[in-house]
């Protein structure tokens, strides 16, 4: 596993964050060159690699299909600070469990998928489009 996170107090606040928050932006490409933000669920492996589950129509996998290189950040503090950019490189995979059988995604998750969609189960038919994002470089403050 590659770990890219220096063992700096930045270092310790982007673990903390990659661990507990549960929205991340994540930026793709769109077909005209503009950048297209939009906020995510994921789950994070503690190494380099971040998971999400998407819609299959969603506009972001044909975005990743064609530029797959992403960023994702997180908010700030409210006053510009405790920023994290990632950096990395995104890919639709079929290597991974769907959202309802993943433990880590359920533990973080599943109450929201309820609420969300009725069940994990129907949660999991509609966003039924995991992406792998190996992450490449970090930066902050």
């Amino acid at each position: 596993m590659v770990d890219l996170i220096p063992d700096t107090a930045f270092g310790r606040r982007a673990r903390e964050r990659l661990q507990t928050e549960k929205v991340i932006w994540l930026t793709t490409v769109g077909q005209d060159g503009t950048p297209q933000p939009n906020p995510v669920w994921f789950i994070w492996d503690g190494g380099a690699e971040i998971i999400t589950y998407n819609l299959p129509d969603s506009h972001r996998l044909a975005h990743i299909a064609r530029r797959p290189h992403v960023s994702l950040n997180f908010d700030s503090d409210g006053a510009g600070m405790d920023i994290v950019v990632l950096r990395g490189v995104a890919e639709r995979v079929d290597d991974v469990p769907p959202p309802d059988e993943s433990a880590d995604y359920t533990a973080k998750y599943g109450t929201d998928m309820i609420r969300i969609s009725g069940s994990a189960a129907a949660f999991a038919a509609s966003y039924s489009a995991p992406v792998r994002i190996t992450i490449d470089r970090i930066r902050g403050y």
